[in-house]
């Protein structure tokens, strides 16, 4: 993973800018990004790089990261230019860069060993000046003003890519509810199948929509998310007398249909990070995937996501979750056609 992130890094001429959420590496594949960043600064690319600030609080699910801080002195002494977004309430989550304002990676992956190592995680590229252009103007927007809760005021226009397929990204918090009410359209609409993957389904128009889908028994609907963080998750509903109604609707998507469920390590500083952290919603020949947890406190936070039409992409991704359900106990699912 180290290596594929470094040769996308190594294609920048002019510019870099880096919002990642967790940076935190040993020293192979750091030394691996560092020759990369030092090698772009040498040649004269200008490199920005914005990462979330650590806070002590106790927050939901996901918990802060770790920022290696010897890491980001490192990049600033080779000449990157660094800003820590204070994660507070709220987190600075995304995980993207822009390079030369020409093309784009996303994702659901941070910049960690585990990340690459232990957890189910997706990365894309996008090859778009337009679609660079939106994401240029999220992180200016959070560079210039490093409040999440400013950030992601914009909306995108729908995109077409060189082949036809086309996209349109998302930013939070300014364009949550447009986007999670997106997603639920996309589900209610559904006339084929639905696949979710995420660690965990708390928002609650997504949460509602599923269930729905999944009464009307119409539709195909399979997926995965992680165990041990929607056990935890459900102890907050239960405590918070507004939410109860989430474990009601929780309890019948997961009768309903075929899941699998990753019983990850639980969360402890020093702990081995082992979730099933990839985020992707399929419906019919729409997926979106990037940075967001289908979950309320997501809606808060600095993340992005994209839209993506096309039938040959929906497939990919719906074969993909598949896989990640049946490996953690889903049913031995279908070829999607």
């Amino acid at each position: 993973m180290a290596q594929r992130l470094a040769t996308f890094l190594d294609g920048a001429t002019r510019t870099l800018d880096v919002a990642i959420y967790d940076l935190r590496l040993e020293e192979s594949p750091a030394n691996t990004l560092m020759s990369s960043f030092a090698s772009a600064v040498k040649r004269g690319v200008v490199v920005r790089l914005m990462f979330n600030e650590d806070h002590a609080q106790t927050i939901p699910v996901p918990p802060p990261p770790e920022i290696d801080w010897g890491f980001v002195d490192r990049l600033r002494t080779a000449g990157v230019s660094v800003k820590p977004v204070p994660g507070v309430p709220d987190l600075m989550h995304h995980k993207y860069v822009v390079r030369d304002g020409l093309s784009v990676l996303t994702g659901s992956t941070n910049w960690t060993n585990d990340s690459w190592n232990r957890e189910e995680n997706v990365m894309l590229t996008i090859e778009s000046t337009e679609v660079a252009a939106d994401f240029a103007v999220n992180f200016q927007g959070l560079w210039d003003k490093p409040v999440v809760a400013a950030s992601g005021h914009f909306s995108a226009p729908w995109r077409s890519l060189g082949d036809g397929t086309r996209v349109r990204p998302y930013f939070c918090p300014g364009r949550s509810l447009k986007l999670v009410h997106a997603m639920s359209r996309s589900i209610a609409s559904a006339e084929r199948r639905i696949r979710v993957c995420s660690p965990v389904i708390t928002s609650g128009p997504i949460l509602g929509s599923l269930a729905e889908a999944c009464a009307a028994q119409r539709v195909d609907i399979a997926g995965v998310y992680d165990a041990t963080q929607m056990d935890e998750v459900q102890h907050q509903w239960a405590a918070n007398g507004g939410s109860a109604w989430k474990i009601g609707a929780f309890k019948s998507v997961i009768a309903a249909a075929r899941w699998g469920a990753k019983r990850s390590t639980p969360y402890a500083v020093g702990s081995v990070h082992d979730f099933m952290h990839a985020k992707i919603l399929v419906a019919d020949e729409y997926v979106y995937m990037g940075s967001f947890n289908l979950s309320h406190s997501g809606e808060s936070n600095a993340e992005n996501v994209v839209q993506v039409e096309s039938q040959a992409i929906a497939d990919l991704c719906a074969s993909y979750i598949d896989r990640v359900a049946a490996r953690y106990g889903g049913a031995a699912l279908p070829v999607t056609p």
